[in-house]
């Protein structure tokens, strides 16, 4: 019979448990939903905040997307007439070159002559807008559609330039070259504007023909463009590109109506004169946001708060804008709102669930745990085994969790190889450039790497099996594998990769050499991405035979591993990245890979040298390998 202590006891291990584990469900359960509901006050108090900063970035990088666009166009509007004014050049030329040599054995010089003036003088581009010229050696004029005053050329411009001498060279050189002056536009009055004419030679009849462009004609061409653009730049239902002069006439708007008028005659905003002369001032500034009542809305024709980002270009005399109403942002919080607490309720839902179900596992266990001691109580032994077995298969356990985790870090770079490969076939495809070749390589890459991803498996499967057998193979042929698999992630990267291998043959593991030279590589990539590395980015891979073991170098200019670090890096993960950007695990893997299993070395310290004319400072790792 058990005495009074042994029923206590009994009684302890069977009521406890169950007790404890449902207090504790329910402490933990109370717990939780008090976090996570201050979590959620804590959230709707900034998320206002944090949604008007989030509009204010979206349309200040639109608008200063469009300024870009506008100053691009801006600063090479010249380059782009010179082109533009030579290529019309070029077709006109092709096209009296055409006319002389399909008539020149069946009609006279002066009858293809009389063809050449008829088809220049009838000649237009731009819109009928652009016309071509020509001149004789003595400077007369043979073809000038817009005018019969044939001793304009023979004048100077307002800056004394001559306007002849680059026909004058044309003639000499019997080539073709740009001229730059300034001249009275048709129907403009005595201002002179500057103009870039294009000249060229044409041998057969002796002449020189040419057209010209003012460049404010051209950069008006250029702002019609830029405004047509504006137009297609919208984001959400309300925003959208406005763009006003310094005059306040609206040039651009989404509002068609508005074009053309004054911001006065269009009323569009409370105290509009106060308004718009602010932005304006911002806008001569530079840039900046400013905050105003707007009579209409788009779609609703209500009053409505906005916020307006505004950039000035001075050259035109431009303001481009645009703003985020208040009550759209209001919307976006009313969202939000409700997708967290959508999640919230999801959340607790869960919760309950979850804690419902693990106190009846818990529960079940308990009952389980109480039964074997009840049943067990004199077998002490038996159950400090059975408590090391479980200890046993907990570290098992954790070994398994510890391998997932470095085939995860294997698996990354062909993943993102195969991810790379896939994304440009795809775009490639639909801009209509894919080629078969391209499409082969693709296709290769993606298999070879699909099948390293399979090989991974094997090779963890039996990462502590020591009776894993060695090969024979090249070792060239491992780095060239391994360069396969990085090799469209390096290049986006701008990573040039140099090898000095020489030719042998070694006998050992290539699949975990192939794995050591990745996590060295990768390595290497997140040093140039993570130090901000401009221009060159350079690797450097030397392999040779020192003292018959196989030695191997590995270099970058990626900038060096920092002096208090360099010690720690081969350490389980140690890393100096974030943790979504790397676990630390990667060199210890190498280092674990090189001493235990190809019974090698390796080492690394920060290198400094030299390369065509120029020092690079970088990380270099050496290997020492039995051949």
């Amino acid at each position: 019979m058990k005495n009074n202590n042994e029923k206590n006891i009994l009684y302890i291990i069977r009521y406890t448990p169950p007790f404890f584990i449902i207090l504790i469900s329910i402490i933990l359960t109370i717990i939780l939903y008090s976090d996570k509901k201050k979590t959620i006050l804590e959230q709707k108090k900034t998320i206002k905040k944090e949604l008007l900063e989030e509009q204010k970035q979206i349309i200040k990088s639109e608008v200063d997307r469009t300024y870009r666009y506008i100053t691009y166009l801006e600063e090479n509007a010249e380059r782009n007439l010179k082109k533009h004014i030579k290529d019309r050049v070029n077709e006109a030329y092709n096209l009296i070159d055409g006319i002389y040599n399909k008539y020149k054995n069946t009609k006279s010089k002066n009858e293809i002559f009389n063809l050449i003036k008829t088809s220049l003088n009838e000649l237009r581009y731009d819109d009928k807008q652009g016309y071509f010229f020509a001149y004789n050696r003595f400077l007369d004029t043979v073809v000038y559609p817009i005018s019969t005053d044939r001793r304009h050329f023979r004048k100077f411009d307002k800056f004394g330039n001559s306007i002849i001498d680059e026909i004058k060279m044309t003639f000499q050189d019997k080539k073709e070259r740009f001229g730059t002056y300034f001249w009275y536009k048709p129907n403009s009055g005595d201002e002179q504007h500057k103009k870039i004419s294009y000249y060229k030679y044409f041998e057969a009849f002796d002449i020189v023909i040419g057209t010209g462009i003012y460049l404010d004609d051209f950069e008006s061409r250029i702002q019609k463009k830029v405004l047509d653009y504006t137009k297609l730049v919208s984001y959400g239902k309300n925003s959208y590109i406005f763009v006003i002069d310094y005059d306040t006439v609206y040039l651009s708007h989404k509002n068609e109506e508005y074009i053309g008028e004054t911001a006065k005659q269009n009323n569009d905003t409370k105290y509009v004169d106060e308004v718009i002369a602010k932005l304006i001032g911002i806008a001569k500034n530079g840039s900046g946001f400013y905050e105003y009542i707007q009579n209409k809305k788009p779609g609703t024709n209500i009053p409505m708060k906005k916020t307006s980002y505004v950039r000035g270009n001075n050259n035109w005399n431009w303001l481009i804008g645009m703003g985020v109403y208040s009550d759209d942002i209001l919307e976006r919080i009313e969202e939000k709102e409700k997708l967290i607490d959508e999640k919230f309720d999801e959340y607790i839902k869960n919760i309950i669930i979850v804690s419902i179900l693990l106190t009846i596992l818990l529960l079940l266990f308990s009952i389980y745990i109480s039964n074997i001691l009840e049943e067990k109580f004199n077998l002490y032994r038996n159950d400090i085994e059975k408590k090391q077995d479980i200890l046993f298969q907990q570290s098992k356990m954790a070994a398994m969790g510890e391998m997932i985790g470095n085939i995860a870090h294997q698996w990354r770079q062909p993943l993102s190889t195969i991810t790379t490969v896939s994304s440009g076939m795809s775009l490639q495809k639909q801009m209509g450039v894919l080629n078969d070749d391209f499409f082969e390589e693709g296709t290769k890459k993606i298999t070879k790497s699909a099948q390293y991803l399979s090989q991974t498996i094997d090779d963890f499967r039996n990462f502590f099996n020591p009776a894993k057998e060695k090969n024979s193979f090249v070792l060239e042929n491992a780095f060239n594998s391994t360069l396969d698999l990085v090799d469209a992630q390096f290049r986006t990267k701008n990573i040039e990769i140099f090898k000095d291998i020489e030719k042998l043959t070694i006998n050992s593991y290539e699949n975990e050499l192939i794995q050591v030279f990745i996590n060295i590589l990768n390595n290497a990539k997140d040093a140039f991405l993570e130090n901000e590395i401009k221009g060159k980015r350079y690797i450097f891979i030397k392999a040779y035979v020192d003292k018959s073991l196989l030695a191997i170098e590995i270099k970058d200019s990626a900038g060096g591993i920092p002096n208090d670090i360099l010690p720690r890096v081969f350490e389980p993960y140690f890393t100096t990245k974030a943790h979504k950007d790397g676990t630390g695990i990667g060199l210890y893997m190498t280092k674990e890979i090189i001493t235990k299993h190809l019974d090698g070395k390796i080492s690394v310290e920060n290198s400094e040298y030299e390369f065509e004319d120029k020092t690079y400072n970088g990380a270099l790792f050496k290997i020492i390998l039995p051949l």
